[in-house]
């Protein structure tokens, strides 16, 4: 027992104070600060001072950017691709069979074909089909592409949120809102580089914005839009105690002592978070209150994006974007809304509360002339099955769902092909967002104008 204990006093006298880096320096001769290197900026890799710069300013680009910003609409519990933007005529002649192709290769329990209760229309000069739950994004189709050939790996909406928001199934990866500010920076200091307006939470929650290995200054920025007064919406964030300028003395001394303490412990990820979203939270008291304040906005703006939450949450998304912030992602609603299991008819609903805004994103946002430098997503995490589950409503269906996309660049008044000819991971749709949006520059000719 003496001999363990004195090994066990030992251990503990080896180990205390001894960092996460310190173990990946020391162990396996060194290699495993290989992998940090590529995670760590260079200069703070190789031990030089950190620098006093902002980890949100500007990074300089590689590539000409055809976008410098993205608004991601996603429309959580899996929109049904057969009654939106997919139509197939098919599901009417066979409609009450059940194939055997689709009981031999689906999972799930399989219902018969059910034709969509919602009538299609071409329009646009490429007379592309859009149901009619959406008249008012119809009329801006000659703006957005089509893709029809998305899947993920589960049919299960933890994992295929999880799929889309990061190219993964687990939550081990940043997300892609968390890469862009990483890559690129953002414009406005006093705003955070990446904002995720939700009025609650969807399932899973923070890790679907989550910044995983990369520094924590870099995760989404999370506002419960359910209330949109610009005095509360991000609760305790003005001092009602002390002025401006003795915030800003007392924010700089805890600061020196921060450093201080950083300095003695080396490169901490956590403190380093902690010391930035300090400087955030200062800067933002004062630009948050004027950001969120959507009565600045003129009637005829406000009326161009109509009522309810999710209009007003994309007018505040595009006043974000306008004022320098890298990408916001807009909720449909908390939970998983468009999860219409037991009433596909429950759509009419949720396109009733979001057509008109989504349209009126688009037009708001070329009559600014940002819609050309402005990336715009449209999806959730899934589709829906042609097949019926239960009378009326649709299952999951993970294989040849719907996104489009809009704005920065990309080809408008055009459809790709169905998945048979040419499938899509949505860990693909993120490469395009950093396709526009360099330094991650892959080319897409097929996607985009160039």
């Amino acid at each position: 027992n003496k001999v363990a204990n004195a090994m066990t006093t030992h251990e503990n006298t080896l180990f205390e104070g001894l960092s996460r880096r310190t173990m990946l320096r020391q162990l396996g001769a060194g290699f495993g600060l290989v992998g940090l290197a590529g995670v760590l900026a260079d200069a703070d890799a190789r031990g030089a001072t950190v620098s006093s710069d902002s980890p949100l300013s500007v990074k300089p680009t590689h590539f000409p950017a055809r976008a410098k910003r993205v608004i991601h609409l996603f429309m959580n519990g899996g929109p049904s691709h057969v009654d939106t933007f997919d139509p197939k005529p098919a599901l009417e002649k066979f409609a009450g069979q059940k194939p055997e192709e689709l009981t031999k290769n689906y999972q799930r329990a399989v219902g018969p074909l059910f034709p969509s209760p919602y009538k299609f229309a071409k329009h646009g000069q490429a007379g592309l089909d859009v149901s009619e739950l959406f008249p008012h994004v119809a009329s801006q189709i000659d703006d957005i592409c089509v893709i029809r050939s998305m899947y993920t790996d589960i049919p299960n909406h933890e994992p295929a949120l999880l799929m889309m928001n990061s190219g993964h199934t687990q939550p081990t990866r940043p997300c892609m809102g968390s890469w862009l500010s990483y890559g690129l920076g953002t414009e406005n200091q006093n705003l955070p580089g990446f904002v995720v307006l939700c009025p609650g939470k969807p399932v899973v929650g923070p890790q679907l914005w989550g910044n995983s290995f990369l520094p924590g200054i870099f995760q989404g920025c999370h506002i419960n839009n359910s209330n949109l007064n610009p005095k509360s919406i991000i609760p305790n964030v003005a001092n009602g105690y002390l002025s401006a300028s003795e915030q800003r003395r007392q924010i700089d001394a805890l600061q020196e002592l921060n450093r201080e303490h950083l300095e003695r412990r080396g490169r901490d990820g956590s403190l380093e978070a902690r010391i930035e979203s300090l400087e955030m939270a200062y800067r933002l008291q004062f630009a948050a209150q004027e950001v969120f304040d959507i009565n600045q906005e003129t009637k005829s703006t406000r009326d161009l994006y109509g009522s309810g939450q999710f209009a007003d949450a994309c007018l505040v998304a595009r006043r974000l974007v306008e004022r320098g912030v890298r990408m916001v992602q807009v909720y449909y609603g908390g939970g998983q809304p468009w999860d219409d299991h037991g009433d596909i008819h429950n759509h009419r609903n949720h396109a009733k509360a979001s057509d008109q805004a989504v349209a009126g994103l688009l037009i708001d946002l070329k009559n600014r002339g940002m819609l050309s430098d402005t990336l715009i997503v449209w999806g959730g995490e899934f589709g829906r099955t042609p097949w019926s589950e239960g009378q009326k409503g649709r299952d999951h269906h993970a294989r040849g769902f719907t996104v489009w996309l809009a704005g920065g660049g990309v080809r408008g008044a055009w459809r790709s092909a169905r998945p048979t000819s040419s499938e899509i991971k949505p860990s693909k749709t993120g490469c395009t967002s950093m396709t526009c949006m360099p330094p991650y520059c892959i080319s897409w000719d097929w996607i985009t104008n160039d």
